[in-house]
C-alpha cells in the first residue's frame, strides 16, 4: 500500500502553561516541521508547506525509517549543550563569518506516527505514541518522552533550559492533518530584555507617516551594541506617540559601533540614543541578534544602566 502524502497537524497557542490529567506534555521543538515517510526504499521529507526537504538536508535520505511508515516531527541542530538551536540551523544554508562554510549535522525529533501499513490518523493520541515508540527509531532519529499531566513543571524545566516551550496533547485526540487543532496546545517561552533605542527605519505603505521598526542596541565597553531591528508590537496610538518623539531626538552621528543590519536597504535615521524600550523575543541568533523582536512598551529607566552584562546572552 502507498503511503499518502500528509500535511502536519498544528497547534493552537495557549497563554500559559497548565496541569490536567486528561492530557500528555512534550517540548516544543525549535526546527523545519517534517513529514517523514519511506516507500518502496525511498525516503521522503516534506516541509509543512510541501517542500522537499532532502535537497536541503541530504543525510534525511538515509534515515532508517521502516518501510511503509510516515512520521511526523522536526528537523533540529543541537548546540554545545544538546539544545535545539534554530540559529545552527539557519546555518546549514550559508557561510559563517569569514567565509567559511558551516557544517552542522541535524537531528529528526519523532512525535508522531501518521501511517504504519495503515492510517493511523483516526488513532488516539496514547494509541499512536504507543505505536511509535514500538517502532525502535535509532538515532539520529530521537523520540523523546511525554510527561502525563504535569505540563506546568514540563513548562519551568523548558524555560530553565532554553528551550521553546512546551506542548499539550489531549488524551483519546485523533490525529487531524493540515489543520490547527484545539486537541494540541503549544505554550511558547517568552523572553524580555530591556534595550536602548538608536535608531528607526522610515516606514513605507500604511507606515509612511510613522515609522517601520526601531533599531535597538546594549551598552559594552566599546558604545553602544546594535541588536534588531524592531518593528511588531505597535498598535497605532504607540506608533503616533514613538514617531513624534523620534523626530524630536534626530541626530546625523550613528550611535552605534557596529554594523545596522536593515530587513531592506532602506537608509536609517539615528536619534539620541535616550529612550529604553522592553522587547520580547523568541532567542538570541548565531551572530548575537535578536530573533522574532517584539515591542512591548517603554521602560523608565537610565539607558547607561542597560548593558550587554545585564541584559545580554
Amino acid at each position: 500500500m502507498t503511503v499518502p502524502d500528509y500535511q502536519p497537524m498544528l497547534a493552537t497557542p495557549w497563554p500559559a502553561a497548565f496541569d490536567d490529567p486528561g492530557w500528555w506534555f512534550e517540548v516544543k521543538w525549535d526546527g523545519y516541521r517534517a513529514i517523514v515517510s519511506a516507500d518502496g526504499g525511498e525516503v521522503r521529507a516534506r516541509s509543512r508547506r510541501g517542500l522537499d526537504l532532502i535537497g536541503r538536508f541530504p543525510e534525511l535520505a538515509s534515515l532508517e525509517v521502516p518501510d511503509g511508515v510516515a512520521l511526523d516531527g522536526e528537523v533540529v541542530a543541537l548546540d554545545e549543550q544538546g539544545r535545539p538551536s534554530f540559529s545552527h540551523l539557519q546555518q546549514r544554508s550559508g557561510f559563517a563569518a569569514g567565509g567559511t562554510w558551516v557544517d552542522v549535522g541535524v537531528n529528526l525529533v519523532v512525535f508522531d506516527v501518521l501511517f504504519a501499513g495503515e492510517d493511523l490518523t483516526t488513532v488516539p493520541y496514547e494509541g499512536r505514541r504507543a505505536r511509535l515508540e514500538s517502532l525502535g527509531l535509532a538515532m539520529p532519529i530521537i523520540v523523546p518522552e511525554a510527561t502525563p499531566e504535569m505540563g506546568t513543571s514540563l513548562f519551568e524545566a523548558a524555560r530553565s533550559q532554553g528551550l521553546e516551550g512546551v506542548v499539550g496533547k489531549r488524551l483519546g485526540s485523533p490525529y487531524v492533518p493540515g489543520r490547527r487543532s484545539p486537541y494540541w496546545r503549544k505554550v511558547a517561552v517568552k523572553r524580555r530584555l530591556r534595550a536602548v533605542v538608536g535608531g528607526y527605519l522610515p516606514g513605507e505603505g500604511g507606515r509612511a507617516s510613522t515609522f517601520g521598526s526601531i533599531l535597538v542596541g546594549l551598552n559594552d565597553e566599546h558604545g553602544l551594541r546594535w541588536i534588531a531591528a524592531v518593528g511588531s508590537g505597535f498598535d497605532e496610538p504607540a506608533l503616533q506617540a514613538f514617531s513624534a518623539a523620534l523626530r524630536q531626538m534626530e541626530r546625523t552621528v550613528k550611535p552605534f559601533y557596529n554594523d545596522v543590519i536593515t530587513p531592506k536597504p532602506i537608509r536609517p535615521v539615528w536619534v539620541e540614543p535616550e529612550i529604553v524600550v522592553e522587547v520580547e523575543y523568541k532567542e538570541w541568533t548565531h551572530d548575537l541578534h535578536l530573533r522574532a523582536p517584539v515591542y512591548k512598551g517603554i521602560q523608565v529607566a537610565d539607558q547607561e544602566t542597560v548593558t550587554w552584562a545585564e541584559e545580554g546572552p
